[in-house]
């Protein structure tokens, strides 16, 4: 973890498990100093994010400090976000923000789902789906200046949240070509730093190619009491489903973070004569991916069922990161349970 006057590291003491200040003595907190009005605001950075530097991470947290108790720690591994996230509720912090991409937001939301500690995010990635899904500006300069903004008007509010097997996500999952293409995405991160969304086009269409071109893996998706045959499947808890830049990419119609169901969409065949108008209407402001006629689309369901349909495990992704291959997904909703404030 890195040490700087601006940041934290978890006391060494046995048995503490607190935040602190690297350069505070333990017994020099003194919880009075500051203002009352002053919210109590861990930041969790990701140092590997796309955009994340330590020149920005010193000026952000010196830059929030005007307005907060700012404490600051960087992620060391995978899961790591999760874990700071679950102290920091249980130490009663009144803000995480997640400062890196969809994928450390995703962690710092499972760990403080359900908590009365607020989430907050700023853009570090190459997408910031979520980040931009509550309001908070794409730029990091406009989003810190957004949250200080924040401290003067603090409304948090709960929303909803998906989940996958027992995984929460914030807005999206999907099983089939989508997740391959951020498999694909996550074993070549200079790549996806140095040409963001271009680099996702050519996983996407060498996804396609390589793996769902020729006998794909086939999925059955139960939604309600109806089974749907298909090569992908993709829930949203909200929308966008993704961004290309600033442009939002739809997907379901319906999906909303306050309306207790999930939305979403299931690709039935994945021809060289279907992708290019899927395409198309992915990126247009008019047409609509879920009325393409390879796609079933639904919404206002509170459960989805896939499962592979050929004995050949099929890959998973939530809110953008890659989990694996699984035989079986469950996909359910929880509303109301997470606490979020832009």
């Amino acid at each position: 973890m890195t040490e700087t006057t601006d940041s934290l590291r978890e006391d060494e003491a046995p048995d503490s498990g607190r935040f602190r200040r690297a350069s505070d003595a333990p017994h020099s907190h003194d919880p009075q100093a500051l203002p009352s009005e002053r919210k109590r605001l861990l930041i969790i950075v990701n140092p590997y994010a796309t955009t994340v530097s330590d020149h920005l991470r010193h000026l952000v947290v010196h830059a929030l400090q005007a307005r907060y108790d700012v404490q600051a720690v960087d992620t060391q591994a995978q899961g790591h976000a999760t874990e700071l996230a679950r102290r920091a509720a249980r130490e009663q912090f009144d803000v995480v923000v997640a400062f890196g991409g969809d994928g450390t937001v995703n962690e710092a939301a499972n760990g403080l789902v359900g908590s009365q500690t607020a989430l907050s995010c700023l853009p570090g990635g190459s997408a910031n789906v979520f980040n931009k899904i509550l309001g908070i500006p794409g730029e990091l300069v406009d989003a810190t200046e957004h949250l200080l903004a924040v401290a003067d008007d603090w409304r948090p509010r709960r929303v909803d949240i998906g989940v996958v097997n027992g995984r929460y996500f914030t807005f999206s999952s999907g099983l089939g070509l989508d997740a391959s293409v951020t498999k694909r995405v996550d074993r070549n991160v200079r790549l996806k730093a140095r040409y963001g969304p271009w680099f996702f086009t050519w996983a996407a269409i060498a996804a396609f190619h390589r793996e769902y071109l020729i006998h794909p893996p086939r999925m059955l998706a139960t939604v309600g009491d109806r089974t749907y045959e298909g090569v992908t499947t993709i829930v949203q808890n909200a929308t966008p489903f993704t961004y290309f830049r600033d442009r939002p990419i739809e997907v379901a119609e319906g999906a909303d973070l306050h309306s207790g169901t999930l939305a979403g969409g299931i690709l039935r065949r994945a021809s060289p004569l279907d992708m290019p108008s899927v395409t198309w209407r992915a990126f247009s402001r008019r047409a609509r991916v879920a009325r393409h006629r390879r796609v079933t689309s639904f919404s206002g369901v509170t459960e989805v069922l896939v499962r592979s349909a050929d004995d050949r495990q099929l890959p998973l992704q939530v809110d953008g990161d890659y989990l694996g291959e699984v035989s079986e997904a469950r996909f359910s909703v929880e509303p109301d349970r997470l606490l979020v404030v832009s």
